[in-house]
């Protein structure tokens, strides 16, 4: 099992990425920096990272599409894990634009940053690059059964600007692995919910 001493969470001053950063101080003392690279915009709180240790967790306000930036953290790290994203579905319905630069054009900056340091890279995801399930039937007044269900090999069929633009990120981190040997994963998360939200 690899070991992490300097790791990069992209977007960690948000409700989920602050909760991993929160995780990792408490349970994994291994880890001996955190840098959070964070935009703040409308997602981002820095408060969200009140009562960590300052010389563990160090708060860098910049963007993922910044390749000076990313190179120079990047060059320091063992590990990134990356949350930052635009992720309101109904505001890539008003503007795509900010959806496609930051969560393509930013994971393609982060992974050719972690391809040039061999850098483990943890992408986080969206379980709506899959589309659509139909109402389960398992659920009160629809029978009995389980219904259809995603898995990781179900195709991809997302049906928004911002579900579109996670499915192009996730199809360069798998591009990637396969073309230049990115060390990397992919996680397809459903909604969260919990503190910081």
């Amino acid at each position: 099992m690899e070991t992490f001493k300097n790791i990069i969470v992209t977007g960690g001053a948000g409700f989920i990425g602050s909760n991993f950063v929160h995780y990792v101080v408490n349970h994994h003392p291994e880890v001996e920096h955190i840098t959070v690279l964070d935009k703040l915009t409308y997602a981002g709180n820095p408060a969200n990272l009140d009562g960590l240790p300052k010389d563990k967790v160090e708060l860098v306000v910049g963007d993922i599409c910044d390749k000076d930036l990313v190179d120079k953290l990047v060059s320091q790290a063992d590990a990134v894990v990356h949350y930052a994203a635009e992720s309101h579905n109904d505001n890539s319905l008003i503007d795509p634009t900010p959806f496609i630069q930051t969560n393509i054009v930013g994971t393609s900056v982060l992974i050719n940053a972690c391809r040039k340091y061999d850098v483990r890279y943890h992408h986080i995801s969206t379980d709506e690059v899959y589309g659509d399930l139909p109402l389960r039937e398992d659920l009160p007044g629809h029978g009995e059964g389980e219904g259809e269900k995603f898995t990781p090999e179900s195709p991809y069929r997302p049906s928004s600007p911002y579900s579109s633009s996670k499915a192009s990120s996730d199809l360069l981190v798998r591009a990637w692995v396969r073309s230049f040997g990115l060390r990397a994963t992919i996680s397809n998360c459903s909604n969260n919910y919990g503190p910081y939200q």
